[in-house]
């Protein structure tokens, strides 16, 4: 495909054009020929700079050094400060060295070591150096001067002065140097591995040294010599829940599960997940499947399941998702059912579930069954699951976000027309790269340790792709402008505003979400004008929501908020939510039965028809290697 055709219409080039036109074609030829190599250099920058924008980064380094520079008090204080913490681990590391005392018959009591010595409760706090080796010498000096030269930077980059999201970038990409140079992802500093290997006989790095391989031939494209996992799939232990796929367009499949009660809720559920990822990431294995839970309590669930979009759907937008993926999915179950809908959505689908309840609020979207007469929305509710709906605050999630790096991603999607799900995951994993990728190679190349494969690393690692258009007009008009919370989205060409929801909201945050922080999500708050209750769960963004009952170690805070309640902070609010043992789930299903109207019908069966197919579908079948 044309890359140029992409974004705008070639003017017809001839001989027969007056000498204006013919001067202004060619100066149009001319600005394009710029354009498209204005592109081709970008698109080799984000190559040799793995998809980051060197000019964001730029720009950020010389905010920080400038400020710096201007600075000789703030220069002073962290020239003390760096002294000060320098002198406090040398002296921990001449009291490691030394040996224990003799214990004296009857010891006075002592202070509390903490309070003693903070270096012990720095590695204990630290997963990386939690293991009982790390408290001894010399691994112990490594491991707390890698803590606090980090503790350090994080005051270093914040100066005085600085843009917000300059101070972010600095403190974020000096925290990922530091944790690249963290001794636990050393073989020669990391005393667990040393250990291993020694009472192994060099197993553990013989079993390390092929993971590495086989993830360098994968990266590569080439099969795995030690596959694993394969017994684990979609429609092999993964997407099971029973259903039909009942409607098919150009963007989505939307699946019907089959009911498991007798009598279902009078109102249907409808469940817009994320583009971004597979829609099985709510439908995963039978013991921790969110929809076949709801059709166990008595839910009558529906599932979105996108298209997996390749270069001849390089121009699909923000309203074709919403228009054609959550409005159409509305409008074929309430016109079938003509009851209203609980609509759900996770990730970006709570995102395209509020723009398309806002614009139905404001009357610039109507279904078929639309009554002018009948001023009932189709909507008995709203509930967003780890989405954002104002992007003031996207965490860590912005300092991937700029002109700058949107401008390099526009370029890279031009060549090809989308995203691939290889740049999409990598991003998520530089996010949380402790955790996601020197965390999970320290433990496989190093302590030889194989992942078992579970439905979420099998999950995680079925990537999608994202339009070009739809991302980059997502970017800008969420990430960058703020359209959606600040009123100036456009829905067909025509603003919509959030204030026009009045339905009851219930919204879901997660306390460690890297891509959705729970403060960003609680805005919704001050957005709507209906009811609130808003429901904080512990885990991240996936886990926090796929938290079925009987998992141990769950927890939530839940709090309802009307319409006419004073604002409360979110600090305010987590101070004032009562704590709840266990999964958020039950309460959900229970709320989800209150904003109802109570009745109870006989169970809907979804009709089988054998040119759409089962559940899972087609498209969630659809993977791409890139």
């Amino acid at each position: 495909m044309n890359t140029m055709s992409r974004t705008e219409t070639l003017h017809p080039q001839g001989s027969t054009l007056p000498a204006h036109d013919r001067r202004g074609a060619s100066e149009a030829v001319a600005a394009r020929s710029a354009a498209a190599l204005d592109a081709q250099a970008m698109t080799q920058m984000a190559h040799w700079a793995a998809g980051v924008s060197p000019i964001s980064l730029a720009l950020a380094w010389t905010d920080w050094a400038l400020h710096l520079a201007s600075s000789p008090g703030s220069q002073a204080r962290l020239a003390r400060r760096a002294v000060e913490q320098g002198m406090r681990w040398t002296q921990d590391c001449a009291q490691a060295v030394q040996p224990s005392p003799t214990p004296l018959p009857n010891p006075a009591p002592q202070p509390d070591a903490a309070a003693v010595n903070p270096f012990d409760a720095m590695l204990d706090d630290d997963s990386r150096f939690s293991a009982p080796e790390w408290h001894n010498w010399p691994w112990r000096a490594l491991a707390t001067a890698n803590i606090v030269n980090e503790k350090w930077w994080q005051e270093a980059s914040s100066l005085r002065g600085m843009q917000d999201h300059s101070r972010h970038q600095m403190h974020f990409y000096g925290r990922q140097l530091l944790d690249l140079a963290s001794p636990s992802n050393w073989l020669w500093s990391n005393p667990q591995a040393l250990q291993a290997a020694w009472h192994s006989g060099g197993q553990t790095l013989l079993r390390g040294m092929g993971m590495a391989f086989d993830e360098w031939r994968q990266q590569k494209g080439l099969p795995a010599l030690r596959p694993h996992g394969a017994e684990l799939g979609v429609g092999r232990g993964l997407a099971m829940t029973e259903g039909e796929v009942v409607l098919r367009n150009n963007l989505i499949e939307l699946i019907q599960y089959r009911p498991s009660t007798p009598q279902v809720q009078a109102e249907p559920v409808l469940i817009i997940p994320s583009c971004i990822m597979k829609y099985y990431i709510l439908d995963l294995s039978p013991h921790n499947s969110m929809v076949r839970w709801l059709v166990g309590q008595g839910h009558t669930v529906h599932i979105v399941s996108w298209h997996n979009p390749d270069e001849n759907d390089a121009l699909l937008g923000m309203d074709d998702y919403v228009r054609d993926g959550v409005l159409a999915a509305l409008d074929f179950i309430h016109s079938r059912d003509h009851e209203a809908v609980h609509l759900v959505g996770y990730c970006l689908g709570g995102t395209f579930a509020a723009i398309a309840a806002a614009a139905l609020a404001g009357g610039d979207a109507v279904l078929s069954t639309h009554d002018a007469q009948d001023p009932q929305l189709p909507l008995a509710s709203l509930s967003l699951l780890a989405a954002e709906v104002d992007y003031t605050e996207p965490g860590d999630m912005g300092v991937l976000i700029d002109e700058a790096q949107v401008r390099l991603l526009e370029d890279v999607m031009a060549s090809k027309g989308f995203l691939t799900g290889k740049q999409m995951a990598a991003s998520f994993q530089f996010l949380n790269s402790r955790d996601l990728v020197w965390s999970n190679q320290t433990r496989r190349w190093l302590l030889g340790e194989q992942d078992l494969p579970n439905d979420l690393m099998l999950w995680n690692a079925d990537v999608t792709r994202l339009p070009a258009v739809m991302h980059s007009q997502y970017l800008r008009g969420c990430y960058l402008n703020n359209d959606l919370a600040e009123g100036r989205y456009l829905y067909e060409g025509r603003p919509i505003s959030l204030r026009d929801i009045r339905i009851p909201v219930l919204a879901v945050g997660t306390v460690k979400d890297h891509v959705a922080p729970w403060r960003s999500v609680y805005k919704v708050h001050r957005l709507v004008s209906g009811d609130v209750t808003f429901v904080l769960t512990n885990g991240g963004h996936n886990a926090g929501i796929v938290s079925e009952p009987g998992r141990p170690r769950r927890h939530y805070h839940s709090l309802h908020s009307s319409a006419h309640q004073t604002w409360r902070t979110p600090d305010e609010w987590l101070a004032q939510a009562p704590r709840f043992e266990g999964s958020w789930w039950p309460a959900w299903s229970q709320w989800l039965g209150e904003q109802g109207s109570g009745r109870q019908v006989a169970a809907r069966m979804p009709v089988h028809d054998p040119d759409l197919g089962a559940a899972p579908g087609q498209n969630v079948r659809v993977c791409y290697g890139d």
